[in-house]
């Protein structure tokens, strides 16, 4: 077996660059390189991938698919496009990279790592289909070379289809072990049976070749490398096998919803066949806060089956590379971090207090001066700020009952203008705190959704609301409407009334009259996009609408005009929200940014496009506040740093072209975030009947999200129920923080109601700017190529 060359000058550069060692023992047990963020993220791993294939042409490697791997495929593209230029030759002889020698990518051996099971090859949200666009045409690389995992006529018999085999695509896998019962399940039992083996061949002719030499993979929210889940044995070798909850929720977008990928079973290369060579080079990449925990899991907890990734802590060269923000719950870097800094802040003084009570479980008055001085984080902090233990105690506590005293202030005057990239980013957010804004009645709110959310819409929700549809479209009332002109897309009354008529409805615990509102509002969609009033093409195209709907295999990227209409229908939604406030569709404004595609790498903003829309919105609101989707790093759902970026430039371009600077920014997280209580300076108290609110309004509102097809791998079922466990998230940490008798025994009633909290971050526009701008400087740093 031919030895690889483990080297690294690529490396080298890139540990040097980020300030810290590869490893710091005892408690990590994997090297780890940290870089600024995401797009710097992919540009290390395509040097360092570059650099392994001059050294070891004929290697065997193995690439990640999905969304984790955008920028190392753009940086790969780009360096072999235009590896003779001469900046290019600068920029790689920098990295240590051999110019003289151009990567022979068509000599690499390729290894698929995964698959869904059963699954067509040739479905754009394969995996196969992905290998095939973005590595084997986009990499040059030599196809016959290529081990791929295409299942879809394994053990099928002639002249049946894979769902024909599998009804629905479910797999039972106790046919492996059991008699079938029927004829199908005997054509189960075959094509089971069939591809088992097919898995014993892979793996066989993986080891054939060598094992993988150059194996990159990300990293999945319980650990898993590949899809071996947690659990799965160090000595797994390619196998079909079922997924856990978590691995299913993070697969549902590439499969169209949770109700598809929870039934489907998938085929992975084992842990061992990952970590076969000693002398193979395994790379796992992480970007953003929302790693952070389960890379620190990885990296620090000693080898155990419930962290897959923890079986590469034996292989020499594995490797974490790094964002800032997924390696920030790493505990030595962190305290690394805090020793090299002159100052500390005083978000970081509240941060490490706040950290050690809730970790202690007890109040900030009752922690003494010998508990702070023995840790080493809060002693720190104590020789930076020169303040004694007293001091510190008072000004953390002093803070945060001002930031609940903030959340209780009655706001008036204000005009705010409330922004989101996904229809219930807001809701889900701090709905709480609009109830109490709202009551004030010389506030004025606007609502604006920057995109129009139609990859969050299902076939099967469509066709229950075109199968709804076709119910009401004959009947007389519908047609005389038709005629009356209610259905006109610039009858503004009339889709006041579609809202109205379907809260209407819900007051009286009817279906029929939400049903009928929601054949309404569909109907009214159609006429708008499809252009047409006649009601027998309009008939027409709504049993094609149907057809459709049951034909296409979900995830597929949909024709413009459906989506179109899902993300109308995604609009009607955010607007029944309002409704319940009393709010008109005046006061809910559609952007529909362009950049916002449904592609698996969407492109960046543009001014014209997707700047002046918010820019024109601005300068007819005039608001004096703006809320925001604040997203710590840029590097979760990609979506919300676009948004962030358009409207920063919005705002900076109102203020040249107006001169009014007096606006007030509201940064919010919601399911997918959590600010530190160091972070947020606002507490908003929440009763229990404000996340009764929130949870009845998302489910009666929220049609397409209802159950939850897009879910949050942390919780299996609506996100109403995942935002209602922040709130109380969030209130427990404050309860640690002040005691319970703070909130138990408090002369404010609506502090003595609170069970949850909202925590929002005011900004000065030049403190929105100044994190906008830097997270933007580095983006743009790491993308100027």
């Amino acid at each position: 077996m031919k030895k690889y060359d483990t080297s690294s000058k690529v490396e080298e550069i890139f540990l040097q660059k980020s300030g810290y060692k590869a490893i710091y023992p005892p408690t990590e047990k994997i090297k780890s390189i940290v870089v600024e963020n995401f797009p710097a993220l992919g540009k290390f791993t395509a040097l360092r991938f570059i650099e392994w294939v001059q050294k070891n042409p004929g290697g065997v490697i193995s690439l990640p698919t999905g969304k984790t791997p955008e920028h190392f495929i753009k940086w790969t593209e780009y360096y072999l496009k235009n590896w003779e230029y001469a900046d290019v030759q600068k920029e790689l002889k920098e990295y240590g990279i051999n110019t003289s020698i151009y990567p022979d990518m068509k000599s690499l051996y390729f290894v698929q790592i995964d698959e869904f099971y059963p699954i067509y090859p040739t479905q754009q949200n394969s995996f196969y289909y992905y290998i095939q666009k973005f590595y084997i045409k986009l990499f040059g690389l030599d196809p016959k070379k290529a081990l791929l995992i295409d299942t879809s006529t394994l053990g099928i018999p002639s002249g049946y289809k894979l769902e024909q085999i599998f009804p629905d695509y479910k797999v039972d896998l106790s046919l492996r072990y059991r008699q079938p019962k029927s004829y199908l399940e005997t054509l189960q039992k075959e094509a089971i049976t069939t591809v088992d083996q097919f898995c014993t061949k892979y793996e066989e002719k993986i080891r054939k070749l060598g094992g993988i030499g150059f194996f990159l993979g990300g990293i999945g929210p319980d650990g898993h490398i590949g899809f071996n889940v947690s659990g799965s044995d160090f000595y797994s070798t390619t196998r079909l096998m079922p997924i856990n909850y978590e691995t299913a929720a993070a697969a549902a977008t590439d499969l169209g919803g949770i109700e598809i990928s929870r039934n489907r079973l998938v085929i992975t290369i084992g842990l061992s066949t990952i970590t076969y060579r000693r002398d193979a080079v395994q790379i796992i990449i992480a970007a953003g806060e929302a790693k952070a925990k389960i890379v620190a899991k990885s990296i620090e907890t000693p080898k155990t089956i419930k962290y897959p990734a923890t079986v590469l802590q034996d292989s020499p060269y594995a490797r974490f590379y790094l964002t800032q923000g997924a390696a920030s719950h790493l505990i030595e870097r962190l305290y690394f971090d805090l020793v090299k800094k002159e100052k500390v802040s005083e978000e970081e003084e509240k941060r490490h207090l706040i950290n050690y009570a809730i970790n202690h479980n007890k109040r900030i008055e009752d922690v003494t001066r010998k508990e702070l001085e023995a840790d080493r984080f809060n002693l720190e902090v104590m020789k930076k700020r020169k303040r004694s233990a007293e001091d510190i105690k008072k000004y953390v506590k002093s803070s945060i009952l001002s930031n609940i005293d903030k959340g209780l202030l009655h706001l008036k005057n204000e005009t705010i203008l409330h922004t989101a990239p996904h229809h219930d980013d807001i809701i889900l957010g701090y709905l709480p705190y609009i109830i109490k804004l709202v009551r004030e009645p010389s506030n004025k709110n606007y609502f604006t959704y920057l995109t129009s959310g139609f990859t969050s819409v299902t076939n099967k929700y469509m066709l229950e609301l075109s199968e709804n549809l076709k119910n009401f479209i004959n009947t007389e009332e519908f047609l005389n409407l038709l005629k009356e002109g209610y259905f006109d897309p610039s009858n503004i009354d009339a889709r006041n009334n579609d809202i109205y008529n379907f809260l209407d409805g819900l007051a009286a615990n009817m279906l029929h009259p939400k049903k009928k509102a929601l054949a309404k509002r569909l109907l009214r969609i159609l006429i708008e996009v499809l252009e047409d009033t006649d009601i027998e093409n309009l008939k027409n195209r709504l049993d094609e609408l149907i057809s459709y709907f049951k034909t296409q295999y979900p995830g597929k990227k949909d024709l413009e005009f459906i989506q179109r209409i899902k993300g109308m229908v995604r609009e009607f939604e955010a607007e029944l929200v309002w409704g319940y406030f009393g709010f008109h569709v005046s006061s809910v404004i559609h952007k529909r940014l362009g950049f916002y595609t449904g592609d698996i790498f969407t492109e960046n903003p543009e001014f014209e496009r997707d700047v002046v829309p918010i820019l024109d919105t601005l300068k007819e609101i005039n608001p004096t506040v703006v809320t925001v989707a604040f997203d710590p790093e840029g590097s979760g759902p990609d979506t919300h740093y676009k948004v962030l970026q358009a409207i920063t430039e919005a705002l900076k371009e109102y203020v040249k072209q107006t001169g009014n600077s007096n606006i007030r920014i509201w940064g919010y997280r919601n399911v997918w975030y959590k600010f530190h209580p160091a972070e947020a300076n606002m507490y908003i108290p929440v009763s229990l009947n404000s996340m009764a609110l929130l949870n009845y309004i998302f489910l009666n509102c929220f049609g397409s999200q209802k159950e939850a097809s897009f879910p949050s791998y942390e919780h299996d079922g609506p996100f109403s129920e995942l935002a209602q466990r922040r709130l109380v998230e969030q209130y427990e940490q404050l309860k640690i923080c002040l005691g319970e008798e703070f909130f138990y025994k408090n002369y404010h009633p609506q502090i003595r109601a609170t069970r949850g909290f909202v925590y929002l971050k005011e900004m000065t526009l030049d403190e929105f700017y100044k994190h906008s701008y830097e997270l933007k400087k580095l983006m743009t740093a790491s993308k100027k190529k």
